[in-house]
């Protein structure tokens, strides 16, 4: 086997076929055809190789041929020690120059795992971010617990924000009713911006009883495209109103929220302060780790094949396809509900698709400059540890999961866990 590189991320591997290869691709290509073969004289499937050579020439079998002894050589450049083929090759031959007998060459031009120049990855400055948690944003958050834990019960006078409507409406686009638009006793949180702008603010100060017909446009990026930007009436008709019953803050209530280890205000408080420094510290890390991330594939450069992208992209597509199939709805109402229009899913889907490679390639990288690897112990663990999460036995864990592809996810990890421990935090 031959091998020359071509770019960066393309190798052409050139092999020599021998007549002994050819012709043992010759038969496979003979057997896969002779079945549907019919010629006069013969049955279906049982006429001679001679005769069908005779009518439709040996070079008819030649692509079939090729293909079957391609799918050897193939394993062949998959092996080699310098490169990784990360897509389908194009096969490159002159058909005209097999002659039966001789020896001919067949190239394979692969796309490869792109060589990384890596930058600076090490002590690269980053911005603090302060975890600390004040006692009004522990208050703030109580207050939250009590008011999601109150009960409504049904009020006399005018809606105020907060309070629950329960209403039928019904919306009109030039004078005409519209699909979707309406709905009989629905309940609605005032001032929780489920509706479009304008629509619970104008409900302000109604009461029980009382018609209104509300004003209000459509936005301009709504997703139903015929009322997107379109001012639209509202009818409604407002059956009751419901206020939120205030929640005194006692052991009782806390008692009531079944919080393991808290039964006290005083514990609460302290349990509400520490989910809220954590919450801080784990979001100051995915900042952090962004701003490093950013900085380090910035500073690294390669030209990555269009298959490895394309082969990301399909793989995202397919796990929200997934989600949506587990929601029961089709990919376009998926995505409208998301609030996404298709061009600009594909927009999204690619850019992160880019990104995602381009950091694994990277990491690879610093890992591979590192000489960061893999221990006996760590691999252990790491299966113990998976072994642990689907509760499942470690040899059974083994049969979906290789020890090589585990190796990998550890010293990937590793090299990681490198970069953002180096980073330094002013």
């Amino acid at each position: 086997m031959k091998v020359e590189k071509l770019t960066t991320n393309r190798v052409k591997f050139t092999f020599e076929v021998t007549p002994h290869e050819f012709d043992h691709g010759l038969d496979h290509a003979f057997e896969h055809v002779q079945k549907d073969v019919e010629i006069k004289g013969f049955r279906k499937g049982h006429v001679p190789r001679n005769i069908y050579e005779t009518k439709f020439g040996v070079e008819s079998l030649y692509e079939d041929a090729l293909n079957h002894v391609l799918h050897h050589k193939y394993h062949e450049a998959q092996n080699h020690p310098d490169y990784e083929i990360v897509g389908q090759p194009e096969v490159d031959v002159d058909f005209t120059k097999i002659k039966r007998g001789e020896v001919f060459e067949v190239s394979l031009i692969a796309p490869v795992k792109p060589e990384v120049t890596l930058g600076a990855y090490k002590g690269l400055e980053v911005k603090a971010i302060k975890t600390n948690v004040t006692a009004s944003e522990v208050n703030a958050e109580i207050k939250n617990l009590l008011t999601a834990n109150s009960e409504l019960t049904p009020k006399d006078g005018p809606i105020e924000l907060g309070d629950t409507a329960i209403f039928d409406f019904e919306g009109f686009l030039d004078g005409v009713p519209f699909e979707g638009g309406k709905a009989e006793n629905h309940s609605l949180e005032i001032g929780s911006n489920q509706f479009i702008p304008g629509f619970e603010e104008q409900m302000v100060g109604l009461k029980s009883g009382d018609e209104k017909d509300l004003n209000v446009t459509f936005p301009e990026q709504y997703q139903a495209a015929n009322l997107a930007g379109k001012p639209v009436v509202f009818k409604i008709k407002l059956h009751e109103v419901k206020a939120k019953a205030a929640v005194e803050l006692n052991d009782e209530f806390v008692k009531s929220l079944n919080k393991e280890n808290v039964t006290t205000v005083e514990e609460l408080k302290a349990s509400t302060k520490k989910e809220l420094e954590d919450k801080k510290k784990s979001e100051a890390e995915a900042t952090i780790t962004e701003q490093v991330m950013t900085q380090v594939l910035a500073n690294a450069s390669m030209d990555i094949p269009e298959e490895m992208i394309a082969d990301e992209i399909k793989h995202a597509k397919e796990q929200v396809e997934q989600q949506a199939k587990q929601y029961g709805i089709e990919m376009d109402m998926f995505l409208q509900l998301s609030g996404v229009d298709k061009d600009t899913f594909e927009a999204q889907i690619k850019v992160e698709s880019e990104q995602r490679v381009k950091t694994t390639l990277v990491i690879e990288a610093i890992a591979k400059a590192e000489g960061f690897t893999a221990t006996p112990e760590e691999l252990v663990a790491k299966y113990d540890e998976l072994a642990l999460k689907y509760n499942m036995p470690v040899d059974e864990i083994k049969k979906y999961i290789p020890e090589s592809a585990l190796q990998n996810d550890v010293v990937l990890n590793k090299a990681y866990k490198f970069v953002l421990d180096s980073a330094v935090r002013k």
